[in-house]
């Protein structure tokens, strides 16, 4: 039940406040203000939920390094995407035609901030962290990171190809971050960084949500391979290398901390082991 009424808390927030800020995107300002009251609403409504259901304090949203677990986030986010368009670019398929606009990306940063708080909450705060207690790390990371990779097929001018990209870049990669720190403000910040450099910053087209105006006017065409097409650079295979090696990076940091959890077998199984190596 625990699993059921978390979901309908984050869920409830994610609509409520994804329709609320999607309706004054017209206006960066108020974007914003409505962005980071929804992430401040839904981290509110987590660690009420989970105290509710779990009777325990939500720790993997502690105030008590927030900033610090966060700015690595964000950081890391950044350099991620960058490192993709510099391939890109330097592939002559990323061009800078000048500067853009700041006023855009103050809108873009409270519409990716409520993005990224609410759909880890969601998919690495509830889904994973419950999951993984019953069938273990990975077999919770594939599982949530094909419903991940899922719940993007109803975005615009996305592919299949772009659905299974998602699922190994943010689904397997965000789902690591929370493992190898057990705080959900590392991976809310990767996600965070990653959306915020590419449409706030570089200014291209996220997930298939169309192209955005950010700090850069820029341009991007190729091969869909190299550029990920109409879906945005998440469709690019370097894309896809770069985030699979974090995730490779954030397990490894995982199982030398310990963090790991083994699939939980049934105590008929355990038993059953126990009496014939006692025979």
């Amino acid at each position: 039940m625990r699993l059921v009424w978390q979901l309908i808390t984050i869920a409830a927030i994610a609509f409520i406040g994804g329709q609320v800020v999607t309706a004054v995107q017209g206006n960066p300002w108020l974007t914003l203000v409505l962005g980071l009251l929804t992430c401040l609403l839904a981290v509110s409504a987590y660690g009420w939920v989970v105290r509710r259901t779990e009777h325990r304090p939500a720790t993997e949203v502690a105030r008590k390094g927030a900033g610090s677990a966060l700015t690595r986030g964000v950081l890391i986010g950044i350099a991620l995407f960058v490192a993709v368009i510099a391939n890109i670019f330097f592939l002559g398929y990323y061009k800078v035609n000048g500067p853009g606009s700041l006023t855009p990306a103050v809108g873009l940063f409270g519409f990716m901030a409520a993005a990224a708080v609410t759909e880890e909450l969601l998919f690495r705060g509830v889904l994973f962290r419950i999951t993984e207690e019953r069938l273990g790390t990975w077999i919770s990371m594939v599982l949530t990171g094909v419903l991940f990779g899922l719940l993007h097929i109803v975005n615009p001018d996305v592919t299949l190809w772009g659905a299974i990209a998602i699922m190994l870049e943010a689904g397997g990669m965000c789902a690591a971050a929370y493992a190898a720190t057990r705080s959900l403000w590392v991976p809310i910040g990767v996600h965070f960084g990653w959306n915020f450099a590419a449409s706030a910053i570089f200014s291209t087209v996220v997930s298939g949500n169309g192209a955005n105006q950010g700090l850069l006017d820029a341009t991007m065409s190729g091969p869909a391979l190299v550029t990920g097409g109409d879906f945005g650079p998440e469709g690019s295979l370097y894309s896809v290398l770069f985030c699979v090696l974090a995730t490779i990076g954030f397990m490894w940091l995982a199982r030398r901390r310990g963090n790991v959890v083994p699939r939980r077998r049934r105590a008929g199984r355990v038993a059953a082991a126990a009496a014939t190596l006692s025979q």
